[in-house]
């Protein structure tokens, strides 16, 4: 393919990545039959999926229990309401994962991490729900984030509160040193959405 080509399918942009995973879940899986298993994972990552989509996001990969989303890479673009979009997600994922049973017998707990930050999107792949949609060190960061949450929590980097803050109540926790980050890390949680009053003319 041609530098050309290459750069046609290619583009940079802000977008922000939303990193789900079950708390305990190697431990959980440990003794079950991998049919159990299955029918747990088809569950969970049903659910997280339906949520993703209903907030305009696209879910990227699956990694055992993990779910990779992103959100900002559609017509629209990426502004402070798709930014609040990733966010309720998480926050909407967690409330409808809340008391179901997962394949007819788990209650899970999970775990939230977004971040927000420039990635070279692949728009093939994104047109195609293929693997390896976006590049760069948001991804990463998203992950790591996530592995630091409180169960049933959703936490976001500084640059996620910064341009959500008006659609989104935050509790500020302390910062966290993660591995490969050369300085601490501020942390923010989540709590529900804002009411936005719209101005009357």
């Amino acid at each position: 393919m041609t530098a050309i080509a290459m750069a046609e399918q290619e583009r940079r942009q802000t977008v922000t990545v939303l990193f789900i995973d079950i708390v305990g879940y190697t431990s959980l899986t440990d003794d079950l039959d991998c049919a159990v298993v299955c029918a747990l994972q088809r569950d969970y990552f049903s659910t997280v999926c339906e949520v993703v989509r209903a907030e305009g996001g696209v879910v990227e990969k699956y990694v055992g229990d993990a779910v990779m989303a992103v959100f900002g890479t559609g017509p629209g673009g990426f502004g402070p309401e798709a930014a609040a979009a990733a966010v309720r997600a998480g926050l909407s994922v967690q409330e409808a994962l809340r008391g179901q049973l997962l394949a007819g017998r788990f209650v899970v707990r999970t775990r939230v991490g977004l971040a927000t930050g420039d990635v070279i999107v692949d728009v093939a792949a994104a047109r195609e729900f293929g693997h390896g949609m976006i590049s760069g060190s948001v991804v990463s960061t998203a992950a790591r984030l996530q592995a630091y949450a409180p169960h049933d929590t959703v936490v976001v980097c500084a640059a996620t509160q910064a341009v959500t803050g008006e659609l989104i109540a935050y509790q500020e926790l302390p910062p966290v040193r993660v591995a490969g980050k050369p300085y601490p890390l501020d942390l923010w949680r989540a709590l529900q959405p804002q009411r936005v009053l719209c101005a009357v003319s």
